[in-house]
Order: C-alpha cells, then structure tokens, then sequence
C-alpha cells in the first residue's frame, strides 16, 4: 500500500517515523510552507519536511489545494491511501476522492467531542479529567467522517497542553499504525459520528491570554496549563503584562477582591480569585527570562 503523509508540527512527525519504522512505503509527504521563526525571523523547516528530508522521502508543500496542483502531484504519485495529521489544511472533495482506500486522519481527542483545530488545548481548558485520539476517514465536513478507532488518555492534573500533546502523539502514531494495518487488511469497521453531540475546538487566539481573576481557582488553573505554549496565560504585574506558566490551588479563603495580591511570601505570589486563591510559581516578564515567582519577586519587589 503506498501511502502519502500530510502533516506539518512535531505532533505529525512521530506518526510519521512510526510508519517509516514500520515498514510501510511512503510514497511522498505534504506539509506547509516554510515560515521564519523566532526573533531572527530564520526561514525554518516543519518537523515533518526534516523528518522526511532525513529519509529521502520526497516533500511537497503546495500554497494552496484547490488550483490543480495537488491533484496532479496526486494522480502521479499513484497512492493508496491518504493519511492526515495536523497538516493544518481541509482536503477538497476532488484530493478525498483520489486514493482507493480514502484519506485517513489522526485527531487528538474522542470524537465527535473537540472536533476543530486546538482539542487538546481546549480539553484542558474545559477541566476535562480525560481525552484521547481518534482514526477516522475523512469527509468534506471538518471532523465528522466516520470513526476506525479510538484510544482514550487520562490528563493529568498538572498537565500542560504542551505535555498532553506529546502524549497524544505517541498514543497517535500507535493508533495510525494499528488503523493503517485494518485498512489494508480490510478488517477496519467504520462507525458514524453522532454529530448531534459534537462540540468544536477553535484555534486559540491572542486575546484570550489576560487571566480573568473572577474566575475560580481552577478554571484559572486551567487557563494557565491550558495555553501552554501559545499564548500563554498572562496577568498584570506592576503594570506590566507578565506571563504566567505554572499555578497551583491554595484552598484558602480571602477576603480581598479578585486579583488583589494576598502575600509574596513562600515559595511563590498569593493572588485572591473568585472562590479563594491561587499561587503564581512560575513566570516571565517582558523581555525577560522565564523563572520562579520567588526569583523574580527579588528583583522586582510587590
């Protein structure tokens, strides 16, 4: 069975490797364009085109799916089977039709719940105590085609999405496998989604980074292991936004406002929320290295 690979982050290059190291035959890899990051704004490769330009396995990056190109590139790489993982692009009818055995995507959560672009971020988000990846065979509609097979992940309470993530692509690249085997052996049983118990996960933005201390201490919790990497919690710090990487539950009971400093002692900043308050251990201000509320409150007393 030859196989073409979309995918583009670190969470599809593991799924990617796992095929490789199994055996099966790659017979190109789709990804998205190259993009300078970081503050040097170097042009930088995704971690599946590295991955694949290790094995000599021939890339593609087309700009867009809907001109022609892709289905040429296509047609002459003679696939089977299509296999999608955070590719970070909707397949048109006309490229889900190609392959004999259809397209194939790994998404991290328990479908039909968390279908959309950031399920792992918005899991941790929502409190969910677990989430898990998905096989399924794609449709026209964004995560609604029919389930192969699942694998549930408990998250952990301390757990960032960052973590999860590389959790879930490791719990993926074993699900891709076992999917890819049943497919070819013709033993993968399709179950449809309820899409009446569908919830979405929509990208994550910028805006949703300043913590809401109205909230109570584990929703602000959530937020802040939720939006690790990007964008990350942040709070205002002597009128500066710091941002804001670890917290943890006190129990305790205030009666200062939300968001009134309660004590710098300890081991990290006491801050009042709705329903108690919450400890601020780690953190990094503007421009800035990221470093313990303890370190950085001796610099920058409160």
């Amino acid at each position: 069975m030859r196989i073409v690979f979309m995918g583009t982050p670190e969470f599809a290059r593991r799924p990617l490797k796992k095929l490789y190291d199994d055996g099966f035959e790659i017979a190109g890899v789709f990804t998205q364009a190259d993009k300078p990051q970081n503050r040097g704004m170097k042009v930088c490769f995704s971690p599946v085109k590295e991955f694949a330009i290790e094995q000599k396995i021939p890339v593609f990056q087309p700009t867009t799916l809907r001109d022609g190109t892709a289905v040429k590139i296509l047609s002459e790489l003679y696939c089977d089977l299509i296999v999608v993982v955070a590719y970070g692009k909707m397949l048109p009818k006309e490229i889900l039709d190609i392959p004999a055995f259809g397209c194939v995507n790994i998404h991290a959560s328990l479908l039909p719940k968390y279908r959309g672009a950031a399920p792992i971020q918005h899991a941790i988000l929502n409190g969910e105590s677990e989430t898990g990846v998905t096989s399924m065979m794609m449709a026209e509609e964004m995560d609604a085609g029919d389930v192969l097979f699942t694998e549930k992940v408990i998250i952990g309470s301390d757990e960032t999405a960052a973590e999860l993530s590389d959790r879930l692509s490791r719990a993926g690249a074993g699900l891709l496998c076992e999917t890819v085997k049943a497919i070819s052996n013709g033993t993968a049983v399709r179950t449809p989604q309820d899409h009446n118990k569908a919830t979405f996960a929509p990208l994550l933005k910028k805006e949703m980074s300043p913590i809401d201390w109205a909230q109570p201490a584990a929703a602000i919790k959530n937020k802040v292991r939720g939006l690790i990497p990007w964008p990350v919690a942040t709070m205002e710090l002597g009128g500066k936004p710091v941002k804001v990487f670890s917290v943890e539950t006190t129990g305790d009971i205030t009666d200062k406002p939300p968001g009134a400093i309660v004590s710098t002692r300890g081991c990290g900043l006491e801050v009042a929320c709705a329903d108690g308050t919450v400890i601020i251990n780690e953190l990094q201000a503007p421009g800035g290295k990221r470093m313990t509320a303890t370190d950085y409150l001796r610099g920058n007393p409160v």
